[in-house]
């Protein structure tokens, strides 16, 4: 059974409470104070409303051939039924999706799952990273993690070492998304991941090498009152480097925040204010398939750091309406320093044919 059609089963109980039953569900902000403690929070915080785990990368096999990936996990808590004893009350909601960008076919390789937690079905663990939905899952054992990904067009097979410290984001893993302190969301950064391990695209089954990035997140309330989407870059610098910058933007393309932290090579954080972020659109492309246009080339300024985003291909769009509700773009961009390539990671445009719902 795959994720479109589990995905409205397992929704059916929201249409049928409605908005009324959810707004009675009460979840905690969040706030200053509290310091991240590793690796307890890379585990799942049940009470809050959303949260995801997401890692991607660049991969190359030993004939050199080049392709980007991403896995992401979510788990939203949807507030209903919570005083129910039943193991069929879906307390827990788990989705995942995962995508290739194979420059040999020119598009995205998707497959998505979702499943309520618990009957072994799915489940997601506290105090470490544990997530699973049927025979998908992300691991973690210390500074390792593991991703097994058996899709209907591709399987990933991969292991992640952890060569360098927590990146925090924002004000000490507080990361304000709008003017609102509380529009905010946790969130720490594992960039520079090594990565080992196999791909598999048909019956091709193929070794592989790289470097990625995981992003853990958890909030309650993430776009701020007139947002519809954002633009988000997570680059590994071949120098060891690494930065994250996003802007979350308003329906006429203005931003209304941004952020960002950057890494040096000697390993000293710099965390951008909003005035630090800017990201100007060098080139678009648009979907034949759904007709969204998306800027897929960025000039990106971040503090001292200016960057040129170029995609591996333009068409990585990835229709995820059966699984998170949204169709957005989100593929492999190398980043280039006066016209030579300096580093490699990923773009994710949102809300660009509609805006992003949470």
């Amino acid at each position: 059974m795959n994720g479109f059609p589990r995905r409205r089963f397992l929704l059916l109980p929201l249409a049928l409470i409605g908005a009324a039953a959810r707004a009675e569900a009460r979840y905690p902000d969040v706030r200053k104070g509290a310091p991240l403690a590793f690796p307890a929070d890379e585990g799942a915080h049940p009470a809050f409303r959303t949260e995801w785990w997401y890692i991607t990368g660049w991969l190359r096999d030993t004939a050199g051939r080049e392709c980007g990936f991403q896995v992401t996990f979510f788990r939203n808590r949807p507030g209903i039924a919570e005083e129910s004893s039943s193991r069929f009350a879906p307390n827990q909601l788990l989705f995942a999706h995962a995508a290739v960008a194979d420059p040999e076919q020119q598009r995205l390789l998707v497959d998505q799952r979702a499943a309520r937690e618990g009957f072994d079905l799915a489940s997601v663990a506290q105090e470490r990273i544990g997530v699973h939905i049927g025979n998908w899952s992300l691991l973690q054992d210390g500074d390792r993690y593991a991703a097994r990904i058996h899709a209907r067009t591709f399987a990933l097979e991969l292991a992640f070492a952890a060569r360098m410290p927590v990146l925090l984001q924002g004000d000490d893993g507080v990361s304000r998304k709008g003017p609102d302190p509380l529009d905010a969301s946790f969130y720490y950064s594992r960039p520079q991941l090594v990565v080992t391990g196999s791909i598999a695209i048909g019956a091709a089954v193929r070794a592989v090498t790289g470097t990625a990035w995981l992003d853990h997140e958890w909030s309650s309330r993430y776009l701020t009152r007139g947002a519809v989407g954002w633009d988000w870059a997570g680059i590994n610098f071949d120098d060891g480097a690494a930065l994250m910058a996003f802007r979350i933007r308003d329906a006429q393309g203005g931003a209304v925040w941004a952020g960002g932290a950057y890494r040096d090579a000697r390993g000293v954080r710099h965390v951008m204010s909003p005035a630090d972020v800017e990201f100007v659109a060098e080139r678009h492309w648009r979907s034949p398939r759904t007709g969204v246009e998306y800027p897929v080339s960025f000039r990106l300024r971040a503090g001292a750091v200016e960057v040129t985003l170029e995609p591996l291909f333009a068409d990585q769009e990835l229709d995820a309406r059966a699984g998170v509700g949204a169709v957005y773009w989100e593929g492999a961009v190398r980043a280039l320093m006066g016209g030579r390539i300096t580093g490699r990671g990923y773009l994710e445009l949102t809300g660009y044919g509609e805006a992003l719902r949470i």
